[in-house]
């Protein structure tokens, strides 16, 4: 049998992102299998509950030490819903596990048994964040993706990915993956667009691109084709505001070097050079309304229009009329 520690033993997945939360109690399993003293050919023992419809008794007997103290995992689901018996029992537990028993806790954040959290990390759980990524983490997350798989990448690719692929984690994960096997590491844009370009949703991206390109009947189509695959509006209003915002940045700058104006716009040099591309068909005023038009959208997609499909498609037309082509 091996001899976890207690911090090893106690785990709080935390948070309500499917994808985040089955990788980590995947990764906690898989290190509780490497580290376990289990015979050749057979399985390490998996328990799963769900902690909020189990009965304290039940738990209580899934806690309970082995008669031989063999190694297992032991993941209780939906703690975030536990009756205020079963947090009890649970939170004895954590605090002195059984020999051989890893504790997996999986809570939402929220919920009734909200305050188990706290309770947790003062008992030594180890936390893995599995909140839902806004908008401007996905980057982020694409960039993690591939520096775990050890890949360097360029900007570009990374907004490439996220551009082809959309918002699923799962399937950016995917894609990141499968881009560096199939090509050894050796990423670039052409890779990317040649693996997804056609497949992919129409992401909020491409809805802003051609909005402020002045590109009304495409802007409208491909908004239209984004609706329709469910990408939500929250990501297609923040798309648009962020076109509108780096044209704001950049064209009073003029047409400089991207790379030396990288510094002082705090913007990539990349995203400048596609600005000043399109800052000529822009000026001062229309670029003042266009920045009202996203300010309020903003507001109208978090609740304060009516229908949010409307008030999206509006801000696009209006956005898209006021570049002069």
């Amino acid at each position: 049998m091996s001899t976890p520690t207690q911090l090893e033993q106690l785990h709080l997945v935390l948070g309500d992102e499917e994808f985040l939360v089955d990788r980590a109690v995947s990764q906690v399993i898989s290190q509780v299998r490497a580290s376990a003293d289990v015979a050749a050919g057979a399985e390490l023992p998996v328990n799963r509950l769900r902690a909020g419809d189990a009965g304290a008794a039940e738990l209580a007997e899934l806690l309970s030490p082995s008669l031989f103290a063999e190694d297992r995992v032991v993941v209780l689901e939906a703690a975030a819903e536990a009756g205020k018996d079963s947090v009890a029992l649970i939170l004895d537990a954590a605090g002195d596990p059984p020999p051989g028993v890893v504790l997996v806790v999986l809570h939402s954040g929220g919920g009734r048994a909200k305050a188990m959290t706290g309770a947790l990390e003062k008992l030594g759980a180890v936390v893995h964040p599995c909140a839902k990524l806004k908008s401007g983490d996905l980057i982020g997350f694409i960039r993690g993706e591939f520096r775990t798989l050890g890949v360097r990448v360029s900007p570009e690719v990374v907004q490439s990915v996220f551009e082809g692929v959309g918002s699923n984690l799962r399937e950016l994960a995917a894609a990141c993956s499968q881009l560096t096997a199939d090509t050894g590491g050796k990423i670039d844009v052409a890779a990317v667009q040649r693996y997804y370009s056609g497949k992919a949703e129409v992401s909020g991206f491409d809805v802003a691109d051609k909005a402020v390109a002045g590109d009304t009947a495409g802007a409208i189509e491909a908004l239209r084709w984004a609706m329709l695959r469910g990408v939500p509006h929250v990501l297609l209003a923040d798309a648009l505001a962020d076109a509108v915002h780096s044209i704001a940045r950049v064209a009073p700058a003029g047409r400089g070097d991207p790379f030396r104006m990288a510094s002082e716009l705090g913007m990539p040099p990349w995203k400048i050079k596609k600005a000043q591309a399109l800052a000529k068909g822009w000026t001062p005023t229309s670029v003042g309304e266009a920045l009202r038009i996203v300010a309020s959208l903003n507001a109208d997609v978090k609740g304060a229009a009516a229908d949010a499909d409307y008030a999206v498609e509006s801000a696009v037309g209006r956005v898209s009329r006021l570049r002069q082509i």
